[in-house]
């Protein structure tokens, strides 16, 4: 979140201020020490003019990286369920 804050042109300070959270509360996320509600995520994003998911992106990289890491989600999704239907099928 720090790196996409900074890729945005925001200090701890104006960020907070903009998104109506304590500096604090923000440097404490920054270093996962305090997790944000929904709606503090939002807040934060419709500060700095990004979508939600564009918070935690290091590089602060297009749709397109994020694909690699989602089909390798799904292939594994489908090779677990694909195992819990077979031995489903193969019970008496």
């Amino acid at each position: 979140m720090r790196e996409t804050r900074r890729k945005c042109g925001f200090s701890q300070e104006k960020l907070a201020e903009k998104a109506g959270i304590s500096t604090q509360y923000l440097a404490m996320m920054e270093i996962a020490r305090k997790f944000p509600t929904a709606k503090v995520l939002e807040r934060l994003a419709a500060a700095m003019n990004i979508k939600v998911y564009e918070l935690f992106l290091i590089d602060h990289s297009p749709r397109e990286e994020l694909e690699l890491p989602r089909q390798d989600i799904i292939s594994e999704m489908k090779q677990t369920f694909g195992d819990i239907v077979e031995q489903a099928i193969k019970r008496p």
